[in-house]
């Protein structure tokens, strides 16, 4: 399968699903995010099987990690975005958002969608916002979700 890397500095961002570490997503993921702390690494798996992902890399180091869920056509969701603590300051979130909404499998969708409780700066940035017509939009979460 096909894969595409940046790079910027000393960092790298990659397609690549075979440079990732589940463990260092599983670990972000169930012990720090407040999205997917009862998911299961088969679950987090999945996810990822099922999702176009990015990971940022310090070498061979990961160190963030985003996917993207997309029919390639019409509609794009992200989710699961994190950069590590200690690497956060250094743009890389933001050149992740960049990458993502550049990457060519995913030009001319009519929506993207994201759920956060606390980067509206960082997404706002980027052209997203409230919802246009809440009205039109319906949801089935699961009991748990976020």
């Amino acid at each position: 399968m096909s894969y595409q890397t940046w790079q910027r500095d000393k960092f790298e961002i990659s397609t690549d699903k075979a440079r990732l570490q589940i463990d260092v997503i599983q670990k972000f993921l169930s012990e720090e995010s407040y999205w997917a702390k009862s998911r299961t690494l088969e679950q987090t798996r999945t996810a990822i099987e099922n999702s176009i992902c990015f990971g940022i890399y310090d070498d061979e180091k990961q160190i963030g990690f985003a996917r993207v869920v997309s029919d390639q056509a019409t509609f794009a969701y992200i989710g699961d975005v994190f950069v590590l603590s200690e690497y956060r300051g250094h743009g890389l979130s933001k050149w992740l958002m960049q990458t993502m909404l550049e990457h060519p499998d995913l030009q001319g969708l009519r929506r993207w969608i994201l759920a956060t409780k606390d980067a509206h700066g960082l997404y706002s940035q980027y052209g997203f916002h409230e919802l246009t017509f809440p009205e039109r939009w319906m949801e089935l979460p699961a009991p748990n979700a976020y």
